[in-house]
């Protein structure tokens, strides 16, 4: 196990390395409208900020093949080489289609999820004719969970097993080397294990990027739930972002073990008292599908 986890490392690893010389696709590139307005980049370095959306959307035309990469608890010790035995991985495509739309799907090997997203920029901060000092996006994501359940008298639907995502990002770039996000958010499940539970949930996610160099950042994401599942904890990130020739690498610890909405935010078993910290990393390789002049430049 532990050799396999290796060898897809060295590959997944090999691949950024061919993306950094090979690829100079702006992720994030998108043109400023006619009125003037200086549209603010940057407020973040990836789309995700550890396991959760940041503000940014890959630039129109760009597709972005993602791969989430975590491995298991630190505190297993020595006899699962410190996690490294187990992981658990994400892999993803996401397309800008235009600069303010982003859609996404993704298969997550953690209980055989698949997830469909979209992320809408409402408001974009900018400077010049019109000064606006925050960005507000919307995030939905729709998740299904297809690992089979365990025999009981009830069979369940299809539908039982969809649960859904609802986000508005709030974000600003205090100046080039803080910036800040919040992301009140409500995760709702089509069907839960008892009548106590209730089928939505609250929270509010908060993240920042702090530069420490020019290819240097440190991220840090937590989530906050208002009401909670028995034996779960909220989720912590911490993070660092390293961009190579356009692209970043994020190394990260968490107590999560999953990737998507449902279960980062509201299923996270591991603890930061106790040490149930896990390691992973995030790394993309971005193809543009379609050339600038092609693309319609939307200014709304």
């Amino acid at each position: 196990m532990f050799l396999r986890t290796l060898c897809l490392s060295a590959f997944l690893l090999l691949l950024l390395t061919i993306t950094t010389t090979a690829q100079t696709v702006d992720l994030f590139a998108e043109q400023n409208n006619a009125s003037g307005n200086d549209i603010t980049t940057g407020t973040f370095k990836s789309t995700r900020i550890v396991n959760g959306q940041s503000i940014e959307n890959v630039g129109a035309g760009v597709l972005d093949f993602r791969i989430l990469h975590r491995f298991g608890a630190l505190s297993d010790g020595g006899y699962n080489f410190f996690g490294l035995d187990q992981a658990t991985m994400r892999l993803g495509l996401d397309y800008g289609i235009n600069n303010r739309l982003m859609v996404g799907i993704g298969r997550s090997t953690f209980e055989k999820q698949y997830d469909a997203f979209l992320k809408f920029k409402i408001i974009r901060q900018q400077k010049g004719a019109r000064n606006i000092p925050f960005s507000l996006s919307y995030a939905s994501s729709i998740i299904y969970k297809s690992l089979h359940d365990a025999l009981t008298t009830y069979t369940p639907y299809v539908s039982d097993k969809f649960s859904y995502s609802h986000q508005l990002l709030l974000a600003s770039k205090i100046n080039e080397y803080f910036s800040l996000q919040l992301t009140p958010t409500l995760i709702h499940y089509n069907m839960v294990d008892a009548k106590t539970i209730p089928n939505d949930f609250y929270s509010l996610g908060l993240g920042f990027r702090q530069r420490v160099s020019k290819r240097v950042n440190i991220t840090t994401e937590y989530y906050h739930r208002f009401n909670t599942l028995e034996g779960f904890n909220d989720p912590l990130s911490v993070g660092v972002d390293i961009e190579t020739g356009g692209h970043v690498f994020q190394l990260h610890v968490s107590n999560s073990t999953g990737m998507t909405e449902r279960t980062f935010i509201n299923e996270t078993t591991g603890s930061w008292g106790k040490g149930d910290l896990r390691f992973g990393f995030n790394i993309s390789r971005v193809f543009k599908l379609r050339k600038p002049k092609e693309l319609r430049n939307i200014n709304w």
